[in-house]
């Protein structure tokens, strides 16, 4: 399979449009359009009846203490996790093409409704639920797309990696909610025909290069 992306190039930036924040001179961030990127991808195996897109950042601080926080730096060497950024399950296997915007258009607080989205897809639960939990005017269940906003002070660019996946079963059978890890696991014994990845940088911090 190949994924390809008009959004922007494997390996390169990711166009502040397509995330949920950007650098701001004033107070560090403001909140961007937020909307999903472009995607198209090819060479389908034989046999699919569905697809599966997943969107995650494979480099957030595993350690909160210096996140955000004035005068003080997250070190690139700290042990990093993941954060899952786009889960969308049931894509009809006569789809090969999402268009941008086509998920998500700004911001949404307390989270986009799902998980039933257009044309019997569904959206999994990102990990901005977690993240606003304990804030008052955010919290909620984040379904669909939501995009980049790394930690402002963070030293090291952080890569989104988007992985669309030939599945040889119309619907993922998920046991638990939608999350990252269950959609992973479900993936890990789901008939997965073929799968096809693309890669973004993005960054908050102005002094890190994007590369």
């Amino acid at each position: 399979m190949q994924l390809i992306s008009h959004s922007f190039k494997d390996g390169q930036a990711i166009p502040g449009e397509f995330a949920f924040a950007v650098p701001n001179a004033a107070q560090h961030v403001a909140l961007s359009a937020n909307r999903n990127p472009h995607f198209a991808w090819s060479n389908v195996p034989v046999g699919t009846q569905s697809f599966v897109m997943v969107c995650h950042d494979p480099d957030v601080p595993s350690r909160g203490d210096d996140v955000n926080q004035e005068g003080r730096e997250v070190p690139a060497d700290l042990p990093r996790i993941d954060f899952f950024h786009w889960l969308l399950l049931d894509i009809p296997a006569n789809t090969t093409e999402i268009a941008a915007g086509s998920h998500s258009d700004g911001v949404t607080p307390r989270g986009k409704p799902g998980p039933d989205t257009m044309g019997g897809m569904r959206h999994g639960i990102n990990d901005y639920t977690a993240w606003f939990a304990g804030d008052e005017q955010m919290k909620g269940n984040y379904h669909g797309y939501d995009g980049p906003c790394p930690p402002w002070n963070d030293t090291r660019v952080h890569h989104y990696v988007f992985t669309v996946y030939a599945l040889a079963t119309p619907s993922l059978l998920v046991n638990g909610p939608l999350t990252g890890a269950n959609v992973l696991a479900a993936l890990k014994t789901a008939p997965v025909l073929g799968q096809a990845s693309l890669t973004g940088l993005y960054s908050l911090n102005p002094c890190v290069p994007l590369n």
